[in-house]
């Protein structure tokens, strides 16, 4: 199944059910007017949602309304909770390298994962807001999951049933303002700009063989000024999002609507590219001394997507220009 959230103009919209195509969408208000509340009733109203999804394929439902890309917000515009995680261990790896770091103990046995500000969402075209360019603004592109609620102590492969959603989402950096707060010992706050997702949030069902393991193993490709950033793949995932899951309910329950990010996809083939900047500025600092590469500066713009086999986007895609604003009250 697949589904979006139409602005009408409240902070968590209104859900609705959009066909395999993309092209169609049917209000399911009847069985949850938001995302949050389809993913509090999963378990209820799972069926009546297939059936729906399905009638709507077959165009046998009335109502159905063309989607339109520019009405839609966030699948999830706030969450209760927000992880992000870094799973692919090339990205530590180059940073490592690049900076003369130490490798970071037991990166290999427990997921990275911090806790990023929920409450407020961006949709795949809002602008990306950063106070000046001396921030050193970046994107990220990454995949994620919401799930289901998760009982504190659960096995990975429990997690892995609990899975709702899967989407994919730029996580935004301002990368000059990381160094301090992590030698804090604290976790990114400043560093961190507002997330933006895609527009469609789609169950594991609808990427077939290519979810496999609690991973996606597809590329996901980014383009910085319409000019080919890189394209790295999800299988080089070093751990399973169910994974990372269980990790995070050793010490407590997860609730339902919780999203999960796989940090920046990273692939350790050179000739995939990158799906950031810092990346790139890593690989530069390795080979030649220094980065070469500027940060996203005002009105640069950044296009994420993934296609399936015919060459159609499965989430929708990213599409975000950047802009400096530093607003005062």
């Amino acid at each position: 199944m697949k589904f979006a959230t139409i602005n009408n103009s409240k902070p968590d919209g209104q859900l609705v059910l959009v066909s395999k195509d993309l092209t169609d969408y049917v209000d399911i208000s009847d069985l949850a007017g938001t995302l949050q509340e389809a993913l509090d009733l999963w378990p209820a109203i799972q069926d009546k949602l297939l059936l729906r999804y399905e009638a709507l394929n077959a165009l046998e439902l009335t109502g159905i309304n063309k989607v339109c890309n520019t009405q839609l917000m966030a699948p999830l515009p706030r969450s209760w909770q927000w992880l992000d995680g870094s799973l692919f261990l090339n990205h530590g790896v180059l940073m490592q390298q690049a900076f003369h770091l130490d490798p970071i103990e037991d990166a290999d046995i427990y997921p990275l994962v911090y806790q990023g500000a929920g409450d407020s969402f961006l949709s795949a075209n809002d602008k990306i807001a950063a106070p000046s360019n001396e921030v050193g603004l970046d994107f990220e592109g990454e995949f994620g999951v919401m799930v289901g609620d998760i009982p504190m102590g659960s096995s990975p492969e429990f997690a892995l049933e609990k899975i709702r959603l899967i989407v994919m989402l730029n996580d935004i950096s301002y990368r000059a303002l990381g160094p301090r707060e992590m030698k804090t010992g604290f976790g990114f706050v400043q560093a961190k700009g507002a997330t933006s997702f895609a527009p469609f949030a789609i169950t594991p069902d609808e990427l077939g063989e290519n979810w496999r393991n609690g991973r996606i193993s597809l590329p996901l490709e980014v383009y910085r000024n319409d000019k080919w950033f890189g394209a790295p793949d999800g299988t080089e995932m070093f751990f399973g999002f169910h994974e990372l899951i269980a990790h995070v309910a050793k010490t407590r329950p997860i609730k339902a609507g919780t999203v999960f990010g796989s940090g920046t996809v990273s692939n350790a083939d050179i000739s995939k590219g990158q799906a950031c900047i810092s990346e790139l500025r890593a690989k530069e600092m390795i080979a030649t001394g220094k980065p070469q590469t500027d940060f996203l500066q005002s009105g640069e713009t950044v296009h994420m997507r993934v296609l399936d086999s015919q060459g159609k986007s499965i989430f929708g895609d990213i599409k975000q220009e950047a802009i400096m604003e530093n607003t005062h009250v």
